[in-house]
């Protein structure tokens, strides 16, 4: 009963960002490249298997994820300098100039489904969906 509804709200949540980022035209940008980007604005420059740790996706995943924000622009990819069998990832112009729409998509995704609920709760609703996860 509980994936059930984590299921659910993991689908409301999409067509809420799906909506809202389209809103923005923020062509190619779909909500399974949020965790992709906010990786990027908050560390800069990745290795590709350090992306992929990070999100916590398996490198296949994380390859087509990339390669579909490289298509529409919003982030390069490059031999490292040591090592050419290392990609390195990171944001273009284009992908930086998306970053306080999405930063504002984000805060209002967490202001409507934190709504209604105190702080107290909020730290309930968080443990228990770790216990959650670490128990599976």
């Amino acid at each position: 009963m509980i994936i059930r509804q984590i299921g659910r709200i993991r689908d409301k949540a999409n067509s809420f960002l799906m909506r809202e980022l389209a809103d923005r035209n923020m062509k190619g940008i779909a909500p399974t490249h949020g965790d992709i980007l906010w990786a990027l604005y908050t560390q800069g420059e990745l290795p590709m298997n350090r992306l992929a740790e990070m999100i916590h996706r398996d490198k296949s995943t994380v390859t087509a994820l990339v390669n579909k924000l490289v298509e529409f622009g919003y982030v390069q990819r490059k031999p490292g300098d040591t090592d050419s069998r290392i990609s390195m990832i990171s944001l273009t112009d284009k992908g930086l100039s998306v970053k306080q729409q999405f930063y504002e998509v984000s805060k209002l995704l967490r202001a409507k489904a934190y709504k209604g609920l105190s702080e107290e709760e909020r730290k309930t609703l968080m443990a228990l969906l770790t216990k959650v996860h670490d128990n599976l």
